[in-house]
């Protein structure tokens, strides 16, 4: 059996329960989403001919949405001064650990995010209230470590 094949050449593949989402000085607990990406506008060039003689680049893009449980955004609310909103906190990063079954681990950073709306998501036969928070960052930095 010298040619055996290996179905899984990745091993054990990475999940929910490997992510930690770090903000605010604490790992989130109460996260059941977590959404984040990053484009920059890319165009082609064109001069004499049909094809593109060269490209050019434009703004870059970043963006982020969590879905918290009610729990998770009342702790939040917590330890922001009376009259303060989830929009008032100041801008923070986001770290997102991806542990590996090898024991290695990569990170992402999300930087400068900020709440852009606070709200309720609710609906009869809801078990738990959770809600997506839509936020503004400024970019990531992917594979950080």
């Amino acid at each position: 059996m010298g040619n055996t094949k290996i179905i899984n050449k990745f091993g054990t593949m990475t999940g929910w329960n490997s992510v930690t989402a770090n903000f605010l000085g604490r790992d989130a607990e109460g996260i059941s989403k977590l959404s984040y990406d990053d484009t920059e506008a890319l165009e082609n060039v064109y001069g004499a001919g049909k094809y593109p003689i060269g490209r050019s680049s434009g703004n870059y893009e970043a963006k982020c949405s969590m879905t918290l449980y009610k729990e998770e955004i009342d702790a939040l609310k917590l330890a922001l001064p009376k009259g303060k909103r989830l929009q008032d906190v100041a801008p923070f990063d986001i770290v997102v650990v991806y542990a590996k079954s090898d024991g290695s681990i990569t990170k992402d950073i999300i930087h400068n995010v900020q709440f852009t709306s606070d709200g309720v998501d609710i609906s009869q036969g809801d078990g738990t209230v959770q809600t997506e928070y839509p936020m503004i960052v400024s970019h990531i930095t992917w594979n950080a470590a």
